[in-house]
Parts: C-alpha cells; sequence; structure tokens
C-alpha cells in the first residue's frame, strides 16, 4: 500500500527579518501559492489545516536581545510538534510547508519526542542553501531564528529555544547531514569542528543527487528514522531568485527532484518540510509551478502504490506527543541572560554507547570552488563583532 502524504500548513516567518521598515517577509504566504498550483490533489494528499503563527512585529528589539520573537517561536513550535506528532500517529507521511526555516524547531521537537518514545535516535537531513548554524559561540549576537536553526536544533543557543520542554538537543551533531550549502559557506569550519558532516554543492554534484541520496541515508543508519528539511534556497537564483536570501552556485530543480526523491524512498524518512520559497517575488506564480512540479515529482516514492508505510527500526511505535524529559549533555559557555550554550568545538556526544561509528566526518569539497587545503587548517570562525553583524537580524 502506498503512503498517504498529511500536508500542513505552517506560514510562519517569524524568524525572519523585515526586508524594508515597513514590510514583513512573504514567506507566510507561500502554502497558499504552492496549493494554488494544485499540490494537494496532485500528491493525493490530505489537507492536515494550517497552524496560523503569531503576529510579526520585532517591536523595539536591539542587538543583544537574543533572538527575536523568540518567545513566539517557542510556542509555535511546541503547537506545530503538537500537530506533527499527530500527523505520524495517524501513520501518515507529513509534508509541512514554511514558511521560514525556524519552522525546523517545531519539526525537531516533534522528531525528539518520537525517539524518546520508541527509545532510539532521529536523525536529520538538512538540505539548504546556507548552514544556519551562527550561535553566541561564534557570533557576536543572535536575531533571527531562520539563520540560526541548524544551531539551534544541535543545542546551541538560549535555552528558550534550544532546550523547550527541557529537551536539548533535538538532533545530536552524528546525527545531522548537511547538504547544498555553498563551498565557502561562512560556518563550514564551524560545522567540521563539531563533526556535522556535510556535502556541499561541488561534491554533490559530483557524486550526483541519487548517490548523495543514498550516503545520507548510510550517514543515518543507526537512526531509528530521520527527517528531511529543504530550504528552496539551495537552488541556485538563476531558477530560484524567491527567497530571501539568494546565493549564487546553488543547484538545479531537476538535482532537487533526485535528491528529494533518494532521500525519501525509505520508510525510515518521515517527513518533509519546505521553507523560505517568497511569493512576493513571484508575481506570476511561474516559481511556484516549478516547486511544485518538483515537490510532486521527489515524492513520487512515497505516493506510488506499493511503497513501504512509514517504519522506525525499532519494532513497536508509541504515541509520538508524550512528553519526556531527555538527558542533557553537558553544554559549556555562556549564552545570551546566561543560559548554557554547547561550543562549536564540543559536539554534543551521548557517549560510546549511542555515538556511530564514521568514516567520512569532514566536509566534502571538490574542485576549485572548495576551500584550500590551508583553508580547512583553519581554525573555527572566530566570533564576529558587532560591526561584522549588522544585518545579524537575516536569514
Amino acid at each position: 500500500m502506498m503512503r498517504r502524504i498529511a500536508v500542513l500548513d505552517a506560514p510562519s516567518n517569524l524568524g525572519l527579518r523585515p526586508p524594508t521598515p515597513t514590510s514583513v517577509p512573504g514567506c507566510g504566504k507561500a502554502p497558499g501559492a504552492l496549493r494554488d498550483q494544485g499540490l494537494l490533489p496532485r500528491l493525493r494528499a490530505r489537507d492536515a489545516g494550517c497552524l496560523t503563527p503569531p503576529r510579526y512585529d520585532a517591536g523595539d528589539w536591539r542587538p543583544g536581545d537574543g533572538v527575536c520573537h523568540a518567545r513566539e517561536i517557542a510556542d509555535y513550535s511546541a503547537a506545530l510538534a503538537d500537530r506533527i506528532g499527530a500527523i505520524i500517529d495517524r501513520g501518515e507521511f507529513p509534508v509541512v510547508l514554511g514558511g521560514d526555516c525556524s519552522i525546523l524547531l517545531g519539526s525537531a521537537l516533534a522528531m525528539h519526542r518520537l525517539g524518546e518514545a520508541v527509545g532510539g535516535r532521529i536523525g536529520l537531513v538538512f538540505v539548504d542553501g546556507h548552514s544556519d548554524f551562527r550561535h553566541p559561540g561564534n557570533a557576536s549576537y543572535v536575531g533571527a531564528a531562520a539563520g540560526e536553526d541548524l544551531a539551534l536544533v544541535t543545542g546551541r543557543g538560549q535555552a528558550d529555544l534550544a532546550a523547550i520542554e527541557g529537551r536539548r538537543p533535538y538532533f545530536r551533531d552524528v546525527d545531522v547531514v548537511v547538504l547544498g550549502i555553498r563551498a565557502q559557506d561562512e560556518y563550514r569550519l564551524d560545522l567540521q569542528a563539531a563533526g556535522i558532516i556535510t556535502r556541499p554543492v561541488p561534491a554533490l554534484r559530483a557524486e550526483g543527487a541519487a548517490r548523495t541520496a543514498q550516503w545520507a541515508h548510510e550517514q543515518l543508519a543507526d537512526c531509528a528514522g530521520y527527517w528531511v528539511h529543504v530550504d528552496v534556497d539551495v537552488l541556485d537564483p538563476a531558477v530560484m531568485p524567491a527567497v530571501d536570501a539568494p546565493d549564487p552556485g546553488g543547484i538545479a530543480f531537476a538535482e532537487l527532484e533526485i535528491l528529494l526523491a533518494g532521500l525519501v524512498d525509505t520508510p525510515h524518512c518521515l517527513g518533509v518540510e519546505l521553507t523560505v520559497f517568497d511569493p512576493d517575488y513571484d508575481s506570476d506564480g511561474a516559481y511556484a509551478a516549478e516547486i511544485v512540479n518538483t515537490v510532486v515529482s521527489g515524492l513520487r516514492p512515497v505516493t506510488t502504490p506499493g511503497s513501504a508505510a512509514p517504519r522506525l527500526r525499532p519494532e513497536r511505535l508509541p504515541s509520538s506527543r508524550s512528553p519526556v524529559q531527555s538527558d542533557t549533555p553537558d553544554l559549556v559557555g555562556p549564552g545570551p541572560d546566561g543560559d548554557a550554550v554547547t561550543a562549536s568545538a564540543a559536539p554534543i556526544d551521548g557517549g560510546p554507547d549511542t555515538a556511530r561509528s564514521r568514516t567520512d566526518t569532514a566536509p566534502e569539497h571538490v574542485g576549485s570552488a572548495g576551500p584550500s587545503p590551508g583553508e580547512l587548517a583553519e581554525s573555527p570562525t572566530p566570533a564576529r563583532t558587532i560591526e561584522d553583524d549588522e544585518d545579524v537580524l537575516s536569514h
């Protein structure tokens, strides 16, 4: 029997800076724009509704105040985790339509609850044009959760976002695979120091999207299952300029389709989220149509009759929504308001009983677009000055 998809809208824009002083980010309109292109009927998906976010209002936020909209994002993340958990409890495959990348906190919380319930670890495949790894250990201050989401879900940053329900981290560093970042990503050395493996665009293209998806499966072989995060800014701006932070050197739609199909073609893939598409930059709907075509084709392994039902490696799947306190790893370094944070050079590790063996732990770099051997020998990114971070309230 085929797996039934349930589409849930999560149109939060709380994690981005305002594009102008008098406007708000347009990515909250993305779910509607994608639905208008026939996404649900083409996927034969159940409509799981919309989780309406709080009002976007940066107010008098100033550098040094921590993450903007932190309380609202934390509340929204808990509610989103409830909705995702309910979909999984029905045996369905959630497709969550963002919204900005801060919705990853809700997905991550849902996956941590699920991992606790089944007695296993849930992994993350992070497909994104940026590492989103800014945190108090490598920047003078933080501001926009959509530029800090990977740091937050791996336990770095202020506790009201990085430790919702006392859970920290939602994903262990060893259970994260990052795909599609640019070869010169600002935080690539911090990811390497943390032991988070990456495959930047040059390596992804050299190996091919299908083989890269298989490689990601292999890296997460010790996890009970995994979640897939897709930020459409992984695409090159020549084909997808409708994002808040377009960055040259991305992949093509065809590559994303093959990558997505390979990642979901296993019962251990638990769901997918799609983020950062901004319909304000898509006046005729052409980019929305391209995204829908790619998603429908990429999710074909889920909707094909005879595809395997979602399955976690542990035998039994209790309710994924029962709150369970996690065994929080030791954290080091002061964060905003004295909260503990995990230093980028101190990977979170559950010890020898939970850490998996890895033979490919360093970021891959292929061709002239990648860093030189000398750059790989550098120390992790130093903390930046406030002058360097004038645009920190941004993706």
